[in-house]
């Protein structure tokens, strides 16, 4: 007969958990995980074009596809260096693309570029050319430097923002030595 009550008791409880409306969590997949050919913790890697060092990307994690020629890096950190091999800026985001076949990298989400000399530019999206050398956006900007703020739409620059090119300027207070072509006020 105690046996018989165990039985009952057990299925009570069973069906009172079912029925108070808790359901368990279910976490969503990652679905670069899912389809990447390889994925890894703390990488990091060079860029280079022809044996020059043009950057170093490091990330949280990253996920290699098409035979491991296109990286998903998540939390990025990527270091440009100048033709001599010194270091000129520090590129963060919190994802991005690195294609080693195109020799390009996108940079997405809260993208920052700090150069050696206390040049700051925000954007949500960037691009690197390594075999030019060249970052770019056509996204919206904001450029701090030690002599003013510049607000403005689209730009080419080397990492170094020493040879900008300003697409559209919003706007802008303080001393900015700026291209003529490919700027508008």
């Amino acid at each position: 007969m105690r046996r018989a009550w165990v039985v009952v008791l057990g299925l009570v409880t069973a069906a009172a958990a079912c029925s108070n409306g808790t359901e368990p969590k279910v976490t969503s997949a990652n679905p670069l995980a899912d389809s990447a050919d390889q994925v890894m913790f703390g990488i990091s890697t060079m860029i280079t074009d022809q044996g020059l060092l043009r950057a170093k990307l490091a990330a949280d994690t990253a996920y290699f596809f098409d035979g491991s020629t296109r990286i998903e890096a998540r939390h990025e950190t990527t270091t440009f260096y100048t033709a001599t091999g010194v270091q000129n800026a520090v590129l963060t985001s919190i994802e991005g693309t690195y294609n080693q076949q195109r020799g390009t990298m996108e940079a997405r989400k809260n993208v920052v570029v700090v150069t050696t000399d206390n040049k700051r530019l925000e954007t949500s999206l960037l691009d690197f050319n390594q075999q030019t050398n060249i970052i770019s956006s056509d996204s919206a900007f904001v450029l701090t430097q030690p002599t003013g703020v510049m607000h403005g739409i689209g730009f080419t620059s080397d990492p170094n923002m020493t040879n900008l090119h300003v697409k559209r300027v919003i706007t802008g207070g303080g001393t900015f030595t700026l291209p003529t072509s490919g700027t508008s006020p």
